[in-house]
């Protein structure tokens, strides 16, 4: 493992080592509007939200790191405090990437990058048509982080309004995270797209107590077949099995590898954990646990 020092490094090489390290990162396609009514439109991948109650969003325009200048955007959020922030997804990725070409000012990237400006209901900047998710924002705060070349300025907006395309939407009228078909900023050139089979599911252990991997056997814990994620999904259980229902699994389920495998004890744990494996994979966890509990060496 390499170490890096920010004070002893080019600040240009810690920025490209915190872009690929810190990924992937959501995109803010910014809209802004100066005092004589110019718009602007660039993506900020340093950004998220951080509130709901009540609602807000920072991005943060970084000086650039080879002539210390300020962007549009943060020049227009100080004439002008509000902003639309909308979402990138894959239909609109390339157009986006348009949009961040440095133009000189009062040229209108909205028309560069050939996205459609939409009037917004509450505040001056346009919204982008194209964009299935677009929040109305004024800005409450700007903080500069610093005066050299990297420094960011956080953008500290207050979501007043939100739009969402009805495509994007499920039965039960939330977003549909393969409908929205978001996108995501990594180092370099590269982005991730977030649809498909790049997603998964993990259950947030919120309402229940997990026994956590320290309670488990240390056959199991230390097992070479199962990985972290393996054992982080087993320790998210409340309770393990009882020995009646184990036993039970044991003879209607198992019963054939243990016969299999009698005289080999080291050979049936193995195919015991390779079996639990595919258990958690199809998310049968109980199953699973009732398998690694059968075989007590």
């Amino acid at each position: 493992m390499i170490t890096i020092d920010p004070k002893k490094n080019p600040t240009a090489l810690t920025h490209s080592h915190l872009l690929s390290g810190v990924a992937p990162r959501p995109i803010a396609l910014a809209s802004t509007i100066d005092r004589d009514g110019n718009p602007n439109l660039s993506p900020f991948s340093f950004y998220n939200v951080f509130s709901a109650n009540p609602p807000i969003a920072i991005f943060s325009p970084a000086r650039r790191v080879r002539d210390n200048t300020t962007k549009h955007t943060l020049e227009n959020v100080k004439e002008i405090p509000e902003v639309v922030i909308n979402a990138v997804n894959y239909d609109i990725v390339q157009q986006t990437s348009l949009s961040s070409t440095e133009y000189p000012k009062n040229i209108n990237e909205f028309n560069k990058a050939g996205l459609t400006p939409l009037a917004s209901e509450l505040i001056k900047p346009f919204r982008v048509k194209e964009s299935p998710f677009q929040m109305e924002c004024r800005v409450k705060e700007i903080i500069e982080l610093g005066k050299e070349g990297g420094a960011g300025n956080l953008i500290v907006c207050e979501i007043i309004l939100i739009h969402i395309s009805k495509d994007v939407l499920d039965k039960n009228g939330k977003i549909d995270q393969n409908k929205i078909d978001l996108v995501a900023r990594l180092g370099h050139n590269w982005y991730s797209r977030a649809s498909g089979s790049s997603l998964f599911e993990v259950e947030k252990p919120l309402t229940s107590m997990g026994i956590g991997v320290d309670r488990m056997p240390e056959r199991i814990r230390l097992s070479s077949i199962l990985t972290g994620n393996d054992l982080g999904i087993l320790g998210n259980i409340e309770n393990l099995p009882d020995e009646t229902t184990v036993n039970e699994f044991k003879l209607m389920e198992l019963s054939g590898l243990f016969i299999k495998h009698k005289d080999s004890p080291k050979i049936l744990e193995q195919e015991l954990h390779m079996l639990a494996k595919t258990y958690i994979l199809t998310n049968e966890v109980q199953n699973a646990w009732k398998t690694l509990l059968s075989f007590n060496g």
